[in-house]
């Protein structure tokens, strides 16, 4: 009888788990920002979560995606390191609650 490695769907953890920070228990009043990776349609994505963001929280202050750099060739671990740490130390600059990134595909 023949036998077969069988590998799953769901891939196999490759990078160390990180703790998140806690989820903000509502955004009224809070500084949202928006980060855009390029790759889908965030200028479209984005002012269509902005509108339903700041009509379900009309004291909140979204900063847009324009206001964050954005890093071509993102097949480059370090350089995507160092953009994620550039992007993180502007949000804190510019008071950021909360930070959407990775919306799309």
């Amino acid at each position: 009888m023949e036998t077969f490695d069988v590998v799953s769907p769901l891939g196999v953890q490759v990078v160390e788990s990180k703790a998140v920070a806690p989820r903000l228990a509502d955004l009224d009043g809070k500084t949202i920002g928006e980060v855009r990776n390029g790759v889908f349609k965030g200028d479209v994505t984005f002012p269509l979560i902005r509108k339903v963001l700041t009509a379900r929280y009309p004291r909140a202050r979204i900063i847009p995606y324009t206001a964050f750099p954005h890093l071509k060739g993102a097949d480059n671990p370090a350089a995507q390191r160092e953009h994620a740490r550039a992007i993180a130390a502007l949000a804190r600059e510019q008071g950021c609650d909360a930070v959407i990134s990775g919306n799309g595909a």
